[in-house]
This record gives C-alpha cells, sequence and structure tokens, in this order.
C-alpha cells in the first residue's frame, strides 16, 4: 500500500531526477544542479532546477499522491514569473505534468526533462504567425537541392520540365500535396497541434510530410523532428528520401546512430525500436518538437501509442486508410474480440489522438481522387472462388472430412481463418496458381508473365505456394526459369530484405534479368510471394498483379497490399538499332480468392469472376503441432537412503557456472555473424530462429530460456528477442518485474491521461490485475464484494472510485496490451 503523504512524493520525484541526471550533491567531478526548498512568499518552492550555469531553469512542486498537483499551479507560476524561470513541474509522484509558461497548458509526462533538453528549449522561442505566414510554393522542397530552379530553362520550359526534375531527383509538391501542407498551417493558425493527413497509398505522404518538415525547420518551429514508422522498409524509405530531398538537415536512422542522434535534425525509427526495453525513455520528453506518426493507426495503436504521448510538441499523423473504410460496423456491440471491431476502433481513436473529434482530417485525398485526377492506376477486380472456399466464406462454412496430424478420420466445421491453419488442402492451392497463371496481367514489353506479389496465410504456406507455381511455371515455361519463376520473400528466408530491394522497379535484378528479350530491364523473377513483407513502403511501380491467397481481416493491411498495385510506370525497351518502344500502365489486375473486397466493401462489384474447378475433397483437419505430447510415469518400489545433507550459501550474483554460462553464451552469439546480420536488418524471426536452432539445449553451453532467467536472477520470464535485444546493445539490462508494471502503468497513464486523483488506484488495479489471479477472476466475474473479503490494498470504494467508464476500459486495455505470461515466474 502507496504511503499519502509528501514524503512519499519527494521519494518518487528525487528517483526520477536522478534518472534524468540531476544531480544532489557537490562530488570532484560534478556540482550540485538542484536546489530543495527554497523560500517563496507565503511558502516554499520543493525544488529548484538550475542550468549548467548555475541559474535557476526549472521550479518543480511537489503534493502528496492524493493531492491533484495542478492545484499548485498558480503558486508555481508566481515563484517562475519572480525569478524569471521558464519551466515548472508539478507533480504528486505518481503523476507529473510538465509548464513552458510561455507557451500552453501543462501536458502530463512520465519522465522528467534533462538538463540538456531544458536548456535546449529555453530558446526555443516560435512565433505563430511565421509558420503560416511561410510561403509554401511548388518548389518549396526542391529548391533546397537546386536553389536556382526557378531561373533554370529546362525547369521554365514545360515541355522539358519533367524530365529534367526526374533525372535531378528534384521532388516538386503536386496541388494536393500543397494544399495539406496548407491545411497544416491554417490548423496551426487555429491555435491546434495536433493534424491528422489523410492520403491514400502511392500519393506521396512521405514528400507531404518532408514539406512539413521543412516548413517546422526552417521557421523555428522545431529544432529536431521525429518521425516514426512501424516496419524498417518504411524507416530506409523515410531515411533516404530525407538525406535526399531534404538535404539541408542531417537526417539519421536512430537505431544507426544511436550515441549521434542529439546531432541530428530528423531522427527516423520504428516504432519497435523505441518500444524495445522502453528505450524511447532515454529521451528527454522535450528531445523532439515534431513528432510524425507514419501510418498512424498502426504505429501508434495500443500501448505503442505510449512512446507518441511520451514527447511534448507538434503532432503529425499520416495514414491511408479511411475512418469509415470498414463499412456496418457497430464496435459496442461486436466482439472485442474481432478483428474489424478492434481496427475500426483503432481508426476512431486515431483521429480523436489528432484532436479530430468529428472524425474529420485535416486534410485528405482519397484514392479516387488519385485515379480520377492521373495520379494512380485502377485495379481490375478478379473475384475467384472454388466449390470449398465459397462454402467456407458462409455463415455455415465447409464441413470438411479428412485425417488429422494422427493420421485418424476427422471432421470439422472450417471458414476462411482456418484456411492453412487448421484447414489444409493443397488442391485449393493449386487451382488458385492455375487460375493465375492462366489470367494474370502480362508485360505489355515482354509478353511474360507481369511482376506479380502473391499474399500467403503463413510462412509454410508461402513456401507451398512458391514450389507450385514454379512447377506450373516449368511446365508452361520449359528451360526458362529453373525455379526462379516465383521466390518466397518472408522473414524467416535469408537475404530476404535484399530481395524486397532486387525486386523493385529501380533494380529489377531479383534472380538474374529476364530471358524473354534482351536488353530489357526486368527481373527473371516474375512473382515474389509473402506473408507480410512488402505490404507497406514498397515501390514497385512496375508491379501488375496483386494476389490475394489469404483472407485479410485489417483494412490498413488491406489497403497497403492493393495500393502497391496503384502506382503509375511507363514501360520502355530499347532495341539493338536504338528503337524505342514505349507502353503506360492502365492498370493492375488484383486476384481476390477470399471475397476480400466483399468484406470490407459489403457489396462490391467485382470486374470479373473466374469459374473454378470443382475441387476434390482429400484434405487435413487439425491443428499442426496442436496435440498434446504423450508422458510415461516410471514409478520404480526400490529403496534408497539419505547419505548426506548440507545448506549451501549461494553468493548474491549466482553460482559461478551460471555466470560463466551466460557470459560465454553472450561472447558465442555475439560473435555469429548470422545472427548479427539479422539482428541489424531487424529481421527478428530469423534471428530467433537460429539462435534456438544453433543454441538451445544443444552441447558445450546447453542454454534455454529458464536457464538464463536464473542466471540473470529474474522473478519473471524472458523471450529469445529480448535476449538477443540485450546481447546486441539494444537494451541495456533486464528489467525487473515491478519495473516493467510500473512501466506498463507510465504508459497508460501517458496515453489516457486521467485526472491525478484517480492514478494511484489506476497504477493498483494495473499491478493486481497482471499479477493477482483472485483480483482477475473477480473483475472478469463482476464479483465485486469479494474485493472486501480477500484482496489486500483494493476494496469496493477504489473500483467505485474509477467510474463505470474506467471499470469497462481499464481490464480492455490490459488485455490487448500487456503479455500476462511475462510476468509469472
Amino acid at each position: 500500500m502507496r504511503d499519502d503523504n509528501e514524503a512519499y512524493a519527494r521519494q518518487k520525484i528525487d528517483q526520477k531526477l536522478r534518472d534524468a541526471g540531476w544531480i544532489f550533491i557537490d562530488t570532484d567531478k560534478c556540482k550540485r544542479n538542484v536546489k530543495l526548498e527554497q523560500k517563496v512568499e507565503g511558502g516554499f518552492a520543493d525544488y529548484e532546477l538550475l542550468d549548467s550555469n548555475g541559474f535557476p531553469l526549472c521550479v518543480i512542486e511537489a503534493k502528496k499522491p492524493s493531492i491533484n498537483p495542478l492545484s499548485a499551479k498558480e503558486q508555481a507560476r508566481r515563484y517562475a514569473t519572480e525569478h524569471n524561470i521558464r519551466f515548472v513541474i508539478l507533480s504528486n509522484g505518481e503523476v507529473s505534468y510538465l509548464w513552458d509558461i510561455k507557451s500552453g497548458n501543462p501536458q502530463i509526462i512520465t519522465q522528467i526533462p534533462t538538463q540538456e533538453s531544458l536548456e535546449l528549449r529555453q530558446g526555443f522561442d516560435p512565433d505563430a504567425k511565421d509558420i503560416f505566414t511561410e510561403n509554401i510554393i511548388p518548389e518549396y522542397v526542391a529548391l533546397q537541392k537546386n536553389p536556382r530552379l526557378l531561373e533554370t530553362p529546362e525547369y521554365q520550359n514545360l515541355e522539358t520540365r519533367g524530365a529534367y526534375c526526374w533525372d535531378n531527383g528534384l521532388r516538386v509538391l503536386r496541388d494536393y500535396q500543397l494544399n495539406a501542407v496548407k491545411a497544416v498551417q491554417n490548423a496551426i493558425a487555429d491555435g491546434k497541434n495536433r493534424f491528422l493527413i489523410e492520403m491514400a497509398t502511392g500519393l506521396g505522404k512521405t514528400l507531404t510530410a518532408g514539406a512539413i518538415i521543412q516548413m517546422f525547420l526552417r521557421t523555428g518551429h522545431a529544432h529536431r523532428v521525429l518521425f516514426l514508422v512501424d516496419r524498417i522498409e518504411l524507416e530506409r524509405q523515410a531515411y533516404k528520401n530525407y538525406k535526399d530531398y531534404l538535404c539541408d538537415f542531417n537526417t539519421v536512422i536512430f537505431k544507426e546512430k544511436s550515441k549521434e542522434w542529439h546531432k541530428a535534425d530528423i531522427v527516423v525509427s520504428t516504432i519497435q525500436t523505441l518500444m524495445a526495453g522502453d528505450r524511447y525513455k532515454s529521451f528527454s520528453p522535450t528531445d523532439f518538437d515534431l513528432i510524425i506518426s507514419d501510418e498512424a493507426h498502426r504505429s501508434i495503436g495500443g500501448n505503442s501509442r505510449a512512446v507518441f504521448e511520451y514527447f511534448v510538441g507538434y503532432k503529425l499523423g499520416l495514414t491511408a486508410t479511411p475512418k469509415d473504410y470498414i463499412k456496418n460496423v457497430d464496435v459496442d456491440k461486436i466482439k472485442m474480440t474481432d478483428p474489424k471491431a478492434l481496427e475500426r476502433r483503432l481508426l476512431l481513436d486515431t483521429y480523436k489522438t489528432f484532436g479530430c473529434e468529428n472524425s474529420e482530417p485535416t486534410y485528405k485525398y482519397t484514392m479516387i481522387d488519385g485515379i480520377k485526377n492521373g495520379y494512380l492506376v485502377p485495379p481490375v477486380v478478379i473475384d475467384g472462388r472454388t466449390d470449398i472456399t465459397t462454402q467456407m466464406l458462409s455463415e455455415k462454412g465447409y464441413h470438411a472430412i479428412g485425417i488429422d496430424d494422427n493420421g485418424d478420420s476427422a471432421e470439422a466445421d472450417v471458414v476462411v481463418k482456418d484456411f492453412e491453419k487448421r484447414f489444409f488442402n493443397d488442391n485449393i492451392n493449386r487451382v488458385f496458381c492455375k487460375a493465375f497463371l492462366e489470367n494474370a496481367e502480362r508485360d505489355p514489353i515482354s509478353g511474360e508473365i507481369g511482376k506479380t506479389l502473391v499474399f500467403c496465410v503463413s510462412q509454410e504456406h508461402a513456401a507451398k505456394v512458391t514450389q507450385i507455381l514454379n512447377e506450373f511455371a516449368m511446365q508452361a515455361f520449359p528451360n526458362k526459369y529453373n525455379s526462379d519463376f516465383a521466390i518466397q520473400v518472408t522473414s524467416n528466408v535469408q537475404r530476404a530484405q535484399e530481395m524486397t530491394n532486387q525486386f523493385m522497379s529501380d533494380n529489377n535484378n531479383l534472380g538474374g534479368k529476364s530471358p524473354f528479350m534482351d536488353g530489357y530491364d526486368t527481373c527473371k523473377t516474375r512473382v515474389c510471394v509473402t506473408v507480410g513483407m512488402m505490404t507497406t513502403g514498397y515501390d514497385c511501380s512496375d508491379l501488375l498483379n496483386i494476389v490475394f491467397m489469404r483472407p485479410v481481416f485489417s483494412p490498413t493491411d488491406f489497403v497497403q497490399m492493393k495500393g502497391r498495385g496503384t502506382r503509375k510506370h511507363t514501360f520502355k525497351h530499347m532495341d539493338a538499332d536504338k528503337n524505342e518502344t514505349k507502353s503506360e500502365k492502365q492498370h493492375f489486375k488484383m486476384f481476390d480468392f477470399f471475397g476480400n473486397c466483399e468484406y470490407f466493401e459489403d457489396k462490391f462489384d467485382y470486374n470479373e469472376k473466374l469459374k473454378l474447378p470443382p475441387l476434390s475433397a482429400g484434405c487435413r483437419v487439425g491443428e499442426r503441432g496442436g496435440y498434446p505430447c504423450a508422458f510415461v510415469t516410471l514409478t520404480s518400489e526400490e529403496i534408497d537412503k539419505m547419505v548426506q545433507m548440507e545448506v549451501l550459501n549461494i553468493p548474491d550474483n549466482g553460482m559461478r557456472i551460471d555466470r560463466e554460462f551466460w557470459g560465454n553464451f553472450q561472447r558465442t552469439v555475439a560473435e555469429d555473424a548470422e545472427i548479427k546480420d539479422a539482428v541489424e536488418t531487424s529481421n527478428w524471426d530469423y534471428a530467433v530462429a537460429l539462435v534456438k536452432d544453433k543454441y538451445e539445449n544443444k552441447p558445450d553451453l546447453y542454454p534455454n530460456l529458464d536457464r538464463i532467467k536464473k542466471a540473470n536472477k529474474l522473478d519473471r520470464r524472458l523471450s529469445w528477442r529480448e535476449i538477443l535485444e540485450h546481447i546486441f546493445g539494444l537494451i541495456p539490462r533486464f528489467k525487473t518485474r515491478d519495473e516493467m508494471l510500473e512501466d506498463e502503468c507510465d504508459k497508460y497513464i501517458s496515453i489516457a491521461k486521467p485526472d491525478a486523483e484517480i492514478v494511484p488506484t489506476i497504477k493498483n488495479f494495473i499491478k493486481l490485475y497482471v499479477l493477482d489471479n483472485d483480483f482477475r477472476d473477480i473483475i472478469e466475474k463482476q464479483q465485486y464484494p469479494r474485493l472486501n473479503m480477500e484482496i489486500a490494498g483494493f476494496n469496493m470504494a477504489d473500483l467505485k472510485s474509477m467510474g463505470p467508464e474506467l471499470r469497462a476500459e481499464l481490464p480492455e486495455y490490459i488485455k490487448e496490451n500487456i503479455i500476462l505470461n511475462k510476468y509469472m515466474g
């Protein structure tokens, strides 16, 4: 049970100050920069933080946990004004607010800013009128690379302008991109500091964001920008683009410059990098003045939003998924485990996060707008269903009769989500592959199958489909491809990331060059078979086919997947006589074998419907690996006796054999070039598979999760990914269970921003729900009277103080965002 006095609050504040590098006592190397209890009219200022020259920089007002720290606002303001102090922190130990009294209101923070970041912020004094009077013209970004662009004859000539810009890598803003930037300017003029831009895939969100970044940095509204993405492909793409066309500014990828990021103007990172070990807390809340979230409702969905909310400053969200993309979903009535409902709620939450309470973004430009105005090409959507998949798509599902993993006869009703998970039928895969090959869009120059992405259910499914496609290609195009027609590109395949780059239209060398036409710049490999890779941030404009051999339940994934085909492209070939052939991409084909369009659109008019042949019913039913192992108990009646018993004292740092084992294992893995490469490219599935395959329970070291946990004296479970993150320096140490729970509480507080009075109760609820089975059972069954009898430290009065909305919301948040198994001993 927490103490409810100011001394308790001060203990918590003292620790947060030390964590942020503040110094309480002079040493030979450092002078103290924290003064305690400075006298003010009518009392004392609890803490005064000093800058590097010893002048007052920030004042902290402490209150006991039961008092809202905002109640000390006016007292702190008086002291700050009298002593010319710009920053105020109001805290009761459980919740803290940072207040820049020159601009804005107090904002919740979960960490106290460092001295360096507050000093940098001290010189940050933007004038709003500078940003909304900044002249944004189409050449706004391009002028960075060529300041004399407007005077260049090749640019002035409309006939040569396009080629000149393309050849010189100059990015000129289109009309809708210009309008998006101006919409943000207008929002700032209206006093807003959060913005959401809804723009379809392929229309240049990254360039639009680049223009906004330039506007903020040039006008002094930001001294540093954080650009958050949720995929490594997007991270590389954003870095490459901003390094190119925002050349006046220094752009870095955080994980590659983790010790030098503070020298950069633009820091790009995946959300996963910052979430790992709560690494984002190594930053100060004031380190970034503009935080951008790409594909916002996914990169800041769930508790990832804690990273976004951790920083104070302007917030910009980018999304390609409209809020109303999922039709006819009542989030309140549908089960929360339904993917439609979860995604719909995330979309709506995203609009609220960015201040769009009326669900209207700051600016939007849809795929239909892009196609209508000639910036994108449309899909030709093809519906293909077998007799079995038609039944699987129905409400009743398909009654499958087959054999299980043990070879026994089995029956089961299966639906689309069971395909290639519980229900396996290779005939279906072969029919899909044959239908695709017979109806695929062809390359307009070479006549071969156009470049294609096939999306599968799983890595195992992708391997099967790749094999079938190569078998069919060998029959249809003998001696042309030699098993390079289709290639599996999934995270468990070595060099998968490199393959995605080789397949792009800028490179076109996956498998070598096409054998169909000499000198034609296109891949020998025609089909990439994947699961989740190549869905976002993947620019391959010469794609002509997108194939869904899987059901898709996430609208974001579906929008991104089909968006891979919408980019315009000019196919070109120069023959030996220097005669050039050109063909413009008019459309792409989208093969929908699982009714995905109908799932999202309710009723969808397909351009074409394929009649697929009937299938035999031969299949396998059963959860692969899902049956329990048989255990044999060996009983012996031989009498034995104890000959010696001695109590051994284990030293605090563990047994020597465990310490040496852990050190040896770390060195061995750190020196493994294959694992190191997988970690550096964030190919975590492959990295974990490698370490398990090479080392888990193998002779010499015999490492396993339990042994590593004991070597580190942890009170919770570990995962192989967390172990690899520590070995390769991505997290400094393994946190204890209590530390992790405190971090989980901080995440919720930064996201939900509850009233200060209720924060201690919320923290207590979260910790009990995670750790106490009885408490969790009471809440789940709503048997609340049991609280007073069975739970120490949480009673009916505490539960009542939360209110009905929070009582309903908090358990759902925990279930969706906190993995309970991690906290087991």
